[in-house]
Protein backbone atom coordinates (compact mmCIF):
# COMPACT_ATOMS: atom_id res chain seq x y z
CA UNK A 1 0.00 0.00 0.00
CA UNK A 2 1.80 3.13 -0.95
CA UNK A 3 1.89 5.91 1.39
CA UNK A 4 -1.17 8.22 -0.07
CA UNK A 5 -3.50 5.28 -0.03
CA UNK A 6 -2.28 5.18 3.69
CA UNK A 7 -2.67 8.47 5.20
CA UNK A 8 -6.42 8.12 3.55
CA UNK A 9 -7.30 4.92 5.42
CA UNK A 10 -6.14 6.48 8.55
CA UNK A 11 -8.00 9.69 7.75
CA UNK A 12 -11.27 8.15 7.44
CA UNK A 13 -10.66 5.77 10.68
CA UNK A 14 -10.32 8.88 12.43
CA UNK A 15 -13.36 10.60 11.40
CA UNK A 16 -15.14 7.61 12.28
CA UNK A 17 -13.94 7.46 15.29
CA UNK A 18 -14.63 10.70 16.52
CA UNK A 19 -18.25 10.42 15.27
CA UNK A 20 -18.96 7.65 17.80
CA UNK A 21 -17.17 8.69 20.65
CA UNK A 22 -17.68 12.64 19.71
CA UNK A 23 -15.72 14.90 21.54
CA UNK A 24 -13.39 14.01 25.05
CA UNK A 25 -14.31 16.83 27.71
CA UNK A 26 -15.21 16.87 30.97
CA UNK A 27 -18.64 18.28 31.57
CA UNK A 28 -19.60 21.66 32.34
CA UNK A 29 -21.21 22.76 35.80
CA UNK A 30 -24.26 23.26 33.33
CA UNK A 31 -24.03 20.32 31.24
CA UNK A 32 -24.22 16.75 32.05
CA UNK A 33 -22.32 13.77 31.69
CA UNK A 34 -23.59 13.51 27.76
CA UNK A 35 -22.64 17.14 27.14
CA UNK A 36 -26.25 18.37 27.07
CA UNK A 37 -27.14 21.27 28.96
CA UNK A 38 -29.20 20.34 32.43
CA UNK A 39 -31.56 23.42 32.57
CA UNK A 40 -34.57 23.07 30.12
CA UNK A 41 -35.05 25.18 26.34
CA UNK A 42 -35.48 28.86 26.78
CA UNK A 43 -39.45 29.45 27.34
CA UNK A 44 -40.05 25.65 27.77
CA UNK A 45 -41.33 25.09 31.89
CA UNK A 46 -39.30 23.55 33.90
CA UNK A 47 -39.66 19.75 35.25
CA UNK A 48 -38.85 18.54 38.45
CA UNK A 49 -37.18 15.03 38.55
CA UNK A 50 -38.91 12.08 39.69
CA UNK A 51 -39.11 11.31 43.25
CA UNK A 52 -39.03 7.44 44.17
CA UNK A 53 -39.71 7.89 47.85
CA UNK A 54 -43.15 10.07 49.29
CA UNK A 55 -42.44 13.84 50.71
CA UNK A 56 -44.50 14.94 52.93
CA UNK A 57 -46.66 18.25 51.45
CA UNK A 58 -45.67 21.74 53.40
CA UNK A 59 -48.73 22.76 55.09
CA UNK A 60 -50.67 25.45 52.91
CA UNK A 61 -50.31 22.40 49.93
CA UNK A 62 -53.50 20.63 48.89
CA UNK A 63 -54.06 17.22 48.93
CA UNK A 64 -55.62 15.49 45.78
CA UNK A 65 -59.30 14.83 46.43
CA UNK A 66 -59.62 11.18 48.22
CA UNK A 67 -62.60 9.20 49.24
CA UNK A 68 -63.13 8.86 53.16
CA UNK A 69 -61.58 5.81 52.94
CA UNK A 70 -58.42 7.13 51.70
CA UNK A 71 -58.51 10.24 53.76
CA UNK A 72 -59.52 8.15 56.78
CA UNK A 73 -56.09 6.11 56.39
CA UNK A 74 -54.50 9.42 56.60
CA UNK A 75 -55.27 9.70 60.70
CA UNK A 76 -53.58 8.02 63.40
CA UNK A 77 -55.36 5.86 65.52
CA UNK A 78 -54.88 6.88 69.25
CA UNK A 79 -56.73 6.58 72.98
CA UNK A 80 -58.17 10.19 73.50
CA UNK A 81 -56.39 12.27 76.64
CA UNK A 82 -58.60 15.37 77.78
CA UNK A 83 -56.20 16.08 80.82
CA UNK A 84 -55.87 20.07 81.24
CA UNK A 85 -58.49 20.53 78.82
CA UNK A 86 -59.70 24.03 79.09
CA UNK A 87 -61.98 26.00 77.05
CA UNK A 88 -60.62 29.32 77.28
CA UNK A 89 -57.43 27.81 76.02
CA UNK A 90 -59.14 28.53 72.13
CA UNK A 91 -59.64 31.95 72.05
CA UNK A 92 -62.70 32.79 69.69
CA UNK A 93 -64.14 34.53 68.23
CA UNK A 94 -61.88 37.40 66.75
CA UNK A 95 -61.70 39.71 63.68
CA UNK A 96 -59.48 38.20 61.87
CA UNK A 97 -59.44 40.31 58.95
CA UNK A 98 -59.92 43.32 60.82
CA UNK A 99 -62.98 44.45 58.77
CA UNK A 100 -65.22 44.87 62.01
CA UNK A 101 -66.93 41.65 61.85
CA UNK A 102 -65.49 38.82 64.11
CA UNK A 103 -65.80 34.80 63.20
CA UNK A 104 -69.23 33.89 64.17
CA UNK A 105 -70.89 36.60 61.57
CA UNK A 106 -68.52 35.72 58.63
CA UNK A 107 -69.90 32.01 59.02
CA UNK A 108 -73.30 33.82 58.93
CA UNK A 109 -72.63 36.16 56.06
CA UNK A 110 -71.09 33.62 54.09
CA UNK A 111 -73.95 30.70 54.76
CA UNK A 112 -77.05 32.68 54.81
CA UNK A 113 -79.61 31.53 52.32
CA UNK A 114 -80.44 35.22 52.29
CA UNK A 115 -78.07 37.78 52.43
CA UNK A 116 -78.71 39.94 55.37
CA UNK A 117 -77.86 43.46 55.38
CA UNK A 118 -74.47 43.98 57.56
CA UNK A 119 -74.73 47.54 59.47
CA UNK A 120 -73.06 49.36 62.04
CA UNK A 121 -70.75 46.66 64.39
CA UNK A 122 -71.47 44.18 61.91
CA UNK A 123 -75.20 43.57 63.01
CA UNK A 124 -77.00 41.46 60.70
CA UNK A 125 -80.77 41.92 60.02
CA UNK A 126 -82.73 40.98 56.72
CA UNK A 127 -81.37 37.35 56.18
CA UNK A 128 -82.12 34.12 56.43
CA UNK A 129 -80.02 31.10 58.07
CA UNK A 130 -81.04 27.09 57.19
CA UNK A 131 -79.13 24.47 60.01
CA UNK A 132 -78.00 21.54 57.75
CA UNK A 133 -78.08 18.87 60.94
CA UNK A 134 -81.92 19.60 61.77
CA UNK A 135 -83.30 21.29 58.77
CA UNK A 136 -84.76 24.44 60.40
CA UNK A 137 -84.79 28.23 58.64
CA UNK A 138 -84.49 31.34 60.63
CA UNK A 139 -84.82 34.79 60.21
CA UNK A 140 -82.88 35.63 63.43
CA UNK A 141 -79.13 34.82 63.93
CA UNK A 142 -78.98 34.86 67.30
CA UNK A 143 -81.19 31.46 67.20
CA UNK A 144 -78.48 29.75 65.79
CA UNK A 145 -74.62 28.67 66.75
CA UNK A 146 -71.63 28.51 64.93
CA UNK A 147 -70.34 24.81 65.56
CA UNK A 148 -66.72 23.31 65.76
CA UNK A 149 -67.58 20.73 63.09
CA UNK A 150 -64.80 19.41 65.52
CA UNK A 151 -65.43 20.63 68.76
CA UNK A 152 -62.47 22.14 70.73
CA UNK A 153 -62.74 19.62 73.53
CA UNK A 154 -62.09 16.94 70.46
CA UNK A 155 -59.27 18.78 69.01
CA UNK A 156 -57.62 18.82 72.53
CA UNK A 157 -58.10 15.12 73.26
CA UNK A 158 -56.86 14.65 69.53
CA UNK A 159 -53.56 16.67 69.62
CA UNK A 160 -53.99 19.91 70.15
CA UNK A 161 -52.91 20.18 73.44
CA UNK A 162 -49.40 20.26 72.36
CA UNK A 163 -50.47 22.68 70.28
CA UNK A 164 -49.19 26.59 70.70
CA UNK A 165 -52.18 29.68 71.67
CA UNK A 166 -51.72 30.94 67.94
CA UNK A 167 -52.53 27.32 66.70
CA UNK A 168 -55.08 26.92 68.52
CA UNK A 169 -57.14 30.43 68.09
CA UNK A 170 -56.47 29.32 64.07
CA UNK A 171 -58.42 26.27 64.70
CA UNK A 172 -60.93 27.88 66.56
CA UNK A 173 -61.44 30.90 64.27
CA UNK A 174 -60.51 29.02 61.19
CA UNK A 175 -62.47 30.48 58.07
CA UNK A 176 -60.01 28.81 55.73
CA UNK A 177 -62.43 26.04 54.21
CA UNK A 178 -66.34 25.89 54.46
CA UNK A 179 -66.68 23.20 56.65
CA UNK A 180 -64.59 23.72 60.11
CA UNK A 181 -67.09 26.24 61.38
CA UNK A 182 -71.06 25.38 60.36
CA UNK A 183 -74.33 27.40 61.41
CA UNK A 184 -76.99 25.61 63.21
CA UNK A 185 -79.84 25.88 65.55
CA UNK A 186 -78.74 26.20 69.09
CA UNK A 187 -80.77 23.19 70.27
CA UNK A 188 -78.49 20.54 67.80
CA UNK A 189 -75.40 22.53 68.26
CA UNK A 190 -75.62 21.67 71.95
CA UNK A 191 -77.07 18.36 71.76
CA UNK A 192 -73.64 17.36 69.95
CA UNK A 193 -71.89 19.02 72.40
CA UNK A 194 -67.93 18.04 72.35
CA UNK A 195 -69.05 13.95 71.17
CA UNK A 196 -67.27 12.25 68.32
CA UNK A 197 -69.09 10.79 65.63
CA UNK A 198 -69.33 7.66 67.51
CA UNK A 199 -71.38 9.50 70.50
CA UNK A 200 -73.53 11.51 68.18
CA UNK A 201 -75.04 12.34 64.54
CA UNK A 202 -77.19 15.06 62.95
CA UNK A 203 -80.78 14.29 63.63
CA UNK A 204 -81.44 14.79 59.84
CA UNK A 205 -79.73 11.35 58.17
CA UNK A 206 -79.85 12.56 54.81
CA UNK A 207 -76.50 14.63 55.65
CA UNK A 208 -74.98 12.30 57.83
CA UNK A 209 -72.51 11.08 55.26
CA UNK A 210 -71.65 15.05 54.34
CA UNK A 211 -71.53 15.40 58.79
CA UNK A 212 -68.40 12.38 58.35
CA UNK A 213 -66.47 13.29 55.65
CA UNK A 214 -66.69 16.85 56.76
CA UNK A 215 -65.48 15.15 60.27
CA UNK A 216 -62.98 13.80 58.52
CA UNK A 217 -61.57 16.46 56.44
CA UNK A 218 -61.92 18.48 59.61
CA UNK A 219 -59.34 15.91 61.03
CA UNK A 220 -57.12 15.48 58.39
CA UNK A 221 -56.64 19.09 57.55
CA UNK A 222 -55.00 20.01 61.46
CA UNK A 223 -53.41 16.75 61.17
CA UNK A 224 -55.44 15.00 64.00
CA UNK A 225 -55.59 11.97 65.80
CA UNK A 226 -58.66 9.27 66.25
CA UNK A 227 -59.75 6.79 69.10
CA UNK A 228 -60.45 3.27 68.17
CA UNK A 229 -64.38 3.39 68.43
CA UNK A 230 -64.45 6.88 66.56
CA UNK A 231 -62.20 5.30 63.70
CA UNK A 232 -64.39 1.86 63.34
CA UNK A 233 -67.88 4.49 63.00
CA UNK A 234 -66.25 6.77 60.14
CA UNK A 235 -64.89 3.69 58.34
CA UNK A 236 -68.64 2.64 58.67
CA UNK A 237 -69.25 5.67 56.80
CA UNK A 238 -66.34 5.51 54.72
CA UNK A 239 -67.52 2.43 52.74
CA UNK A 240 -71.43 3.47 51.95
CA UNK A 241 -70.82 7.38 51.43
CA UNK A 242 -69.70 8.35 48.02
CA UNK A 243 -68.48 11.53 48.88
CA UNK A 244 -65.36 13.17 48.47
CA UNK A 245 -62.96 15.87 50.03
CA UNK A 246 -59.79 17.85 48.65
CA UNK A 247 -58.03 18.15 51.34
CA UNK A 248 -56.44 21.86 52.32
CA UNK A 249 -53.60 21.22 54.98
CA UNK A 250 -54.32 23.93 57.52
CA UNK A 251 -50.94 26.77 57.51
Amino acid sequence: MNRRRWLLVVAILAIVLLAILGPNRRPGPGSTATGHPTGQPTGQPTVSPAVSSPVSPPRSASLAAGSLATLLDLLPVQAEERTGYDRSFFVHWIDTDGDGCDTRREVLIEEAVVAPIVGNDCRLSGGRWHSLYDDIETTTPGDFDIDHLVPLAEAWDSGASGWTEARRTAFANDLGVPWSLIAVTATSNRAKSDGDPADWQPPLVSVQCRYAADWIAVKVRWALAIDPIERAVLASYSTTCPDTRSIVLAP
